[in-house]
């Protein structure tokens, strides 16, 4: 276990895969939202790229650019396509804020597409294809925060949190341990030998998908996923004092999103069919950058995720 005490994110990072989906992680440095990632990829086959965002970074260093062969006998040949970090299974986009807007759209537009365009040619990118970007929610200075558009890609946005005083010392005996390991000369041995029934293939991948389509969503639940998004939108439905919190609501994409994360969890939980308890537990991390809170919210101190609380109050499935 490389990941202690982060249950919570652990768990999300798994729906996202089973959904198909993008993961926006927030938090103070040292939080283990890398290490989490890493862990994740470690146990996918696949590729894992890392991109770290740099206000210096150009689109073309994520997408990737042609380059000129200067002894190719054709001229067709003369330039070759060489992809960039992009064309990955699983890829980390750290720290995604201090990137400019032109290379955050780049991004953004392969996450959607899921293909690059580089002079005039679409190049596709992996089957297996999901995009975690993370992001600290205190440092704003020399950043370009995603606008609300672009935030609403993502299929989730996941909180990192302060480890607890029993896990942060379990922490701290894992570094420990693993410095013990790093200076060791059989460390490597070691820590290479994986198990390759922990190693989750693309195909497998695929069956997981095929088998969370067919996850059964009953009338009632669908129409619970609709009044909750529908009371975003109207909140005066609920109460004035959540009308004057919630400027925007969610888009269609939050719908769509209840109904896949929904899904998702019934499956890991052995079930055939999505509880309205499974859209009450997934519905902060699909809903909270979704919506666009008012400065009187702002003013109370009143975060998406009380809001999202004071919906799921409201809104009975």
């Amino acid at each position: 276990e490389q990941v202690i005490g982060q249950q919570s994110l652990v768990r999300m990072l798994l729906i996202a895969l089973l959904c198909d989906g993008h993961v926006l992680l927030e938090g103070l440095p040292g939080l283990a939202k890398t290490r989490a990632v890493r862990e994740l990829a470690r146990h996918v086959e696949g590729e894992f790229s890392r991109i770290q965002f740099t206000p210096d970074l150009l689109p073309s260093d994520i997408t990737g650019s042609e380059i000129y062969q200067q002894h190719a006998t054709r001229e067709e040949e003369q330039f070759r396509f060489r992809p960039g970090p992009v064309f990955g299974n699983i890829i980390l986009a750290d720290e995604i804020n201090r990137a400019s807007a032109r290379v955050q759209s780049a991004l953004l537009e392969a996450m959607e597409e899921r293909h690059v365009t580089v002079a005039g040619k679409t190049w596709p990118l992996p089957g297996v294809f999901m995009v975690l970007a993370t992001q600290n929610p205190v440092d704003q200075e020399g950043t370009w925060p995603l606008p609300e558009a672009q935030l609403d890609r993502f299929l989730m946005k996941v909180l990192v949190d302060y480890p607890s005083r029993e896990n942060e010392q379990k922490v701290m005996q894992l570094v420990r341990d693993e410095q013990q390991q790093k200076y060791q000369q059989t460390a490597a041995e070691t820590t290479a030998a994986e198990p390759e029934s922990l190693m989750l293939t693309q195909q497998e991948i695929a069956t997981c998908w095929q088998e969370i389509s067919a996850i059964y969503v009953a009338p009632v639940v669908e129409t619970y996923i609709i009044n909750l998004v529908e009371m975003t939108r109207h909140p005066q439905g609920v109460s004035d004092t959540l009308a004057s919190y919630i400027t925007f609501g969610a888009s269609p994409r939050g719908t769509l999103a209840l109904d896949r994360c929904g899904r998702a969890l019934a499956w890991l939980e052995g079930r055939d069919a999505v509880l309205p308890e499974d859209i009450r537990l997934i519905a902060p991390a699909v809903l909270r950058h979704r919506l666009m809170l008012s400065y009187q919210a702002n003013a109370d101190n009143c975060s998406p995720d009380d809001v999202v609380r004071m919906l799921l109050d409201a809104v009975v499935a």
